[in-house]
C-alpha cells in the first residue's frame, strides 16, 4: 500500500490527507465548457489537469464516478446576471438553431479532448438535460428563505446568507470587502444587494432559450446548473469539485451558496483549482493576440508559434508545470518538451530487450517509490516526470552496458514505467496514433482552414495546407468539399 495521497484543498487553504466519503468510491465534479465557441487552452489545462486525477485515483484502486458537465443554456456575457445570451447571439449570427451551435461546439470540444488523450467522464449532463433539477432547486431555496422573487426573476439573497453562513468562505474574503468592489446599484436595479445573483431569469417573448416555470418563462442562471447536476449525480455532499482559479471568486462562491442554502449542508470536501496561462510572461487572452485555439497548436496556424506541435507534446508540455502553477507557453518550452518527450518514448521502447544480471546498480524499489511519493503529493507531475526521466537514464545505461539491472528488478522497472507513463499522465508514443485519431486530427485542422477560408484569411489558409504539406499530408480541394491523403 502506497503512502497516503494529500491534496491542496483551496477551501482551507492546506494539503489535507484525502479521505473519501464513501470509499472506495469517489465523487468528481469538474466544470465544464460553455459550448458557444472553440475550447481555448486553459480549457485545456484544466481538463488535461483533472485527467492526472482522475486516472491516478484509479491507478490506486478507487472507483471514480467523474461527472463534468456542458453549459448549453443561461451564459450571459458577465458575472452580473447582464447582456445577452451568448448561444441566442451566436445562433443569430450565424442564422442557425441554438442547438446547432451546442452540437458543433461539443463535437469539437469532444475531438480536441481525444486528441489530448483524456478520458471521457463516467457522466457529461447538460444544463439543457436539467432544468426540471434546477427549478426544484430554486425552489428549495425559496423555500429556505435565501432567495426572492422580483418579476419573475428568482434572486439569491447573500447577506441573509451570510447571516449564517460565510458567503466569501472559498477565497478568505469577509462580505464587507465583496460589497465594496462592486458597484452601485442603480434605482431600476430589481436586486436587494449588490452581490445578489439570479437563479432564474426572466425571458422575453422574443429569447430563443427559455423554459416554463412556477415564474413565468424564463432561463436558468449560470451558476445554478452545476449544484443541481452535482448534487444529482454525486449525492448533497461529495468529494472533489475542480475547475480553474478564475471560477473561484464567483461561480465557485455562488455554487456553494446555492448548495449550502438548499440542502443545509457544505457540498464540497475538497475543492481544486487550476492555474492560469500565460504567453512569455503575458497572461494568455483573445484581447491581446496571444491566445492559442487547440488546434493552433497542432498546426502552427498562429503568428507567435515557430511550427506545429503534436496532441501528445502539448500534453507533455502541460504535465511538466504543476497544476497550481502558472503554465507559461513559449516556441523554446514547447520544442524543449518535444525533444524531453520524443527521448522518453524512444526510450521506453528500450525496455523489451533489456539484458538482466545477477544484480541492479540502482535502487529501482526506491525509484519506484519516490513515483508513488510524487503523485500523493498532490499530485506532482513535474516531480513525477523527473523521476521517470531517471528511470530512463537507467534504462539507456543497461541497454549501454554501463549498469546492470537484475530480472526481479526489470519487472518492477517496466511495471511502473508503463504504469505512470500511460496509465496516470496518459502519454502514448505517436507511433502508435490509430487511424482514428489520426482522421481527428486532420479533421480538426481543415476545419480551421475552412474558418480561414470562409472569412477570407487565405494567408492563414495556404499556410495550413503548406504545415500539413510539411507533415507529408496533401489536401485537394474540390467542388464537394475538402479531401487529404498521406504522400509519403
Amino acid at each position: 500500500m502506497t503512502e497516503p495521497l494529500f491534496i491542496y484543498n483551496t477551501l482551507t487553504r492546506t494539503k489535507e490527507k484525502f479521505e473519501p466519503l464513501h470509499p472506495p468510491l469517489v465523487g468528481m465534479y469538474v466544470c465544464g465548457p460553455t459550448v458557444y465557441s472553440d475550447v481555448h487552452l486553459g480549457n485545456c489545462r484544466t481538463f488535461v489537469s483533472f485527467d492526472l486525477v482522475y486516472r491516478y485515483l484509479c491507478f490506486l484502486g478507487y472507483k471514480v464516478r467523474y461527472v463534468r458537465n456542458i453549459t448549453d443554456a443561461g451564459h450571459l456575457e458577465g458575472d452580473r446576471d447582464e447582456g445577452d445570451d451568448k448561444f441566442a447571439k451566436k445562433a443569430k449570427l450565424e442564422q442557425v438553431e441554438p442547438m446547432e451551435i451546442v452540437q458543433k461546439y461539443t463535437l469539437g470540444f469532444h475531438e480536441v479532448m481525444q486528441l489530448l488523450n483524456t478520458r471521457p467522464p463516467s457522466i457529461e449532463p447538460t444544463a439543457t438535460g436539467h432544468i426540471c433539477e434546477q427549478i426544484e432547486m430554486i425552489k428549495q431555496i425559496l423555500a429556505n428563505g435565501y432567495a426572492y422573487e422580483v418579476n419573475g426573476t428568482v434572486y439569491f439573497d447573500v447577506e441573509k446568507y451570510n447571516q449564517k453562513y460565510p458567503y466569501g468562505l472559498l477565497t478568505n474574503r469577509q462580505l464587507e470587502d465583496l460589497i465594496a468592489g462592486t458597484r452601485e446599484l442603480g434605482g431600476q436595479d430589481e436586486k436587494k444587494g449588490r452581490l445578489d445573483f439570479a437563479l432564474w431569469i426572466h425571458a422575453k417573448p422574443e429569447h430563443v432559450m427559455r423554459w416554463p416555470s412556477p415564474w413565468g418563462w424564463g432561463f436558468p442562471g449560470w451558476h445554478i446548473e452545476c449544484s443541481a447536476m452535482s448534487s444529482k449525480y454525486l449525492g448533497d455532499t461529495f468529494d472533489i469539485h475542480g475547475g480553474g482559479m478564475d471560477l473561484q471568486a464567483t461561480h465557485h462562491t455562488n455554487e456553494i451558496a446555492q448548495s449550502q442554502a438548499c440542502h443545509q449542508k457544505a457540498p464540497v470536501r475538497y475543492w481544486m483549482h487550476t492555474n492560469m496561462l500565460t504567453v512569455n510572461g503575458t497572461r494568455m487572452s483573445k484581447s491581446a493576440g496571444n491566445g492559442f485555439l487547440p488546434g493552433e497548436l497542432f498546426t502552427g496556424a498562429h503568428p507567435l508559434l515557430d511550427k506545429a506541435y503534436s496532441p501528445m507534446t502539448v500534453r507533455f508540455f502541460m504535465l511538466q508545470s504543476h497544476y497550481r502553477s502558472t503554465l507559461d507557453f513559449s516556441n523554446e518550452a514547447l520544442k524543449a518538451s518535444e525533444k524531453g518527450f520524443q527521448r522518453l518514448m524512444s526510450t521506453y521502447a528500450l525496455l523489451e530487450n533489456l539484458r538482466t544480471g545477477s544484480s541492479s546498480s540502482s535502487n529501482i524499489k526506491e525509484l519506484e517509490e519516490k513515483c508513488y511519493a510524487a503523485m500523493n503529493d498532490d499530485f506532482n507531475s513535474p516531480i513525477l516526470l523527473a523521476h521517470l526521466f531517471e528511470g530512463a537514464r537507467i534504462i539507456q545505461a543497461v541497454h549501454a552496458g554501463s549498469e546492470t539491472i537484475s530480472s526481479e528488478d526489470l519487472v518492477t522497472l517496466k511495471k511502473f514505467m508503463k504504469g505512470f507513463l500511460f496509465d496516470v499522465l496518459g502519454l502514448r508514443s505517436e507511433a502508435t496514433l490509430s487511424n482514428e485519431l489520426m482522421e481527428g486530427t486532420v479533421g480538426l485542422v481543415l476545419s480551421l482552414r475552412k474558418e480561414a477560408k470562409d472569412r477570407k484569411d487565405f494567408a492563414q489558409s495556404d499556410k495550413i495546407r503548406e504545415e500539413l504539406n510539411k507533415l507529408h499530408i496533401e489536401i485537394k480541394d474540390s467542388k464537394d468539399g475538402t479531401s487529404w491523403s498521406i504522400n509519403q
